[in-house]
């Protein structure tokens, strides 16, 4: 089962990929001082995670006041910098993913109807505190739903 409210999120390791480079590093170390928000979606330049990303833009995630904003997706580093720099946020960073570990780690991977082989990880977001405490959980339960923005950004402020 997914995170929750209340839960905390298993130290995983991945690359962490900033727009430019990347580094093996563990949530922990990932999350700023106050927490961070984690985003799970499939694979990065799906038109799904390219109009949610940009509202994250948009929406002035990239000023939190230290709080990470951390995608996951499935794949890997050089895909996952050129997204960033698409994004054109120096604030968002993403755990490439490749090989499912993350989303199994989270309870998240799921495999694909009509994609041969492929598995990806619900469309999620947490947030979490400097500890990795749940404090706001949203696991979407088709593949199309939008975040919740508002009450993610609620969750955020309240850290």
């Amino acid at each position: 089962m997914p995170p929750t409210e209340g839960d905390t999120v298993a130290d995983f390791e991945a690359l962490l990929c900033d727009g430019e480079t990347f580094r093996s590093t563990t949530l922990a170390e990932g999350l700023d001082a106050r927490g961070g928000v984690v985003v799970c979606t499939g694979f990065a330049f799906s038109a799904i995670a390219q109009n949610w990303w940009k509202q994250f833009v948009r929406a002035g995630w990239g000023e939190f006041e230290d709080v990470a904003i951390l995608g996951v997706s499935r794949d890997g580093p050089y895909a996952q910098n050129e997204f960033l720099r698409w994004l054109d946020e120096p604030a968002f960073r993403f755990f490439a993913d490749v090989n499912g570990d993350v989303s199994e780690s989270l309870e998240l991977l799921a495999d694909r109807d009509h994609m041969a082989n492929v598995s990806t990880p619900w469309r999620s977001a947490f947030v979490l505190d400097a500890d990795r405490e749940v404090r706001y959980a949203f696991v979407a339960d088709d593949w199309i739903s939008p975040l919740p923005r508002e009450e993610i950004e609620a969750a955020v402020a309240e850290l």
